[in-house]
């Protein structure tokens, strides 16, 4: 089987046509925050099959400038602190009502995020992972865009390999990724969530390893940094992962508390996702959605108690 380049695999699968629902809340969203988009991603559960009207569909809206991620502000100081600004949407397509989590964030900062000197894989873990253009403004940054999303799947292989045996397969190596990249979060995830991820993309997770590290799968060409990846031993590789949750972690607490201020209806979202994930029915009282920075505190304590958090 001939090898395909990384960026040939990601720009075809970027650009692949989304369901006509989803493209029409993709645009719905951008007209609210024009000018100044530069392109518009779908990612997440809506592209692997669940109904649309069952999900919240995620969806990223890249911008040419900081300013142009919002007219306030306290907004645009958050998504330079603590990236990225994240709200709540929602449209009326057809006879149904959609609804969307979207990221707002500068189109320069997000292709930044993908390198392998972020340590953090808030933003690599997620976009290495399939995902559609919904809307580009022109073909510069769509090159742009797909070079970064070809970085992010390099860099998310050179943090897993150190977690996989040799010999193992191209698949388990994203499951183990991914699994561990949950950890660095507060994710209300199952233990089976990476796998499902992975199967349902199988032959995509192949081919970009394949382009990643070579015919030879996960043995990595000799001297490349791949290759060093591997070398590390498994108690480095603890430490590295063992800091990326410590770290993580706090960002996770960090980016609750600045939804609480920017993500309008966010009490109720947190109290849905939780719920969806885990089981775990949250009651938000009134209170708390007047007071969503002393409510999500009030809360944090049970859910972790119950699991609901890990």
């Amino acid at each position: 089987m001939t090898s395909e380049g990384l960026e040939t695999i990601v720009a075809r699968r970027s650009a692949e046509p989304l369901a006509p629902d989803i493209q029409a809340l993709a645009e719905a969203i951008r007209a609210r925050h024009e000018p100044g988009v530069l392109a518009v991603l779908a990612y997440g559960s809506s592209l692997r099959g669940v109904a649309a009207g069952d999900t919240l569909i995620d969806l990223y809206v890249l911008t040419d400038s900081a300013a142009a991620v919002s007219p306030n502000r306290l907004a645009r100081l958050g998504c330079r602190l603590v990236p990225p600004n994240v709200h709540y949407g929602e449209a009326r397509i057809g006879s149904v009502t959609l609804r969307a989590k979207y990221a707002v964030l500068p189109l320069e900062v997000f292709v930044r995020k993908m390198g392998p000197e972020v340590t953090n894989p808030y933003f690599w873990a997620r976009f290495a992972q399939p995902c559609r253009i919904a809307w580009v403004r022109d073909e510069e940054v769509r090159s742009k865009l797909v070079a970064g999303l070809a970085q992010a799947v390099r860099t998310m292989i050179a943090a897993s390999l150190p977690l996989s045996p040799e010999g193992e397969d191209a698949l388990e190596l994203w499951r183990r990724g991914l699994a561990e990249t949950y950890r660095t979060e507060f994710r209300p995830e199952s233990d089976d969530r990476a796998r499902a991820i992975v199967a349902a993309d199988a032959a995509y997770y192949e081919a970009v390893t394949q382009a990643v590290l070579g015919q030879d799968g996960l043995r990595a060409p000799a001297g490349s940094p791949l290759s060093r990846g591997r070398a590390v031993e498994g108690g480095q590789s603890d430490v590295s992962w063992r800091r990326r949750r410590i770290a993580g972690k706090a960002l996770s607490v960090l980016r609750l508390l600045k939804a609480a201020f920017t993500f309008e209806g966010g009490a109720d979202y947190v109290a849905w996702k939780i719920a969806r994930h885990s089981g775990q029915s949250i009651d938000v009282k009134p209170w708390q959605r007047r007071h969503p920075v002393l409510g999500a505190l009030w809360l944090l304590p049970g859910l972790l108690r119950r699991g609901a958090l890990r």
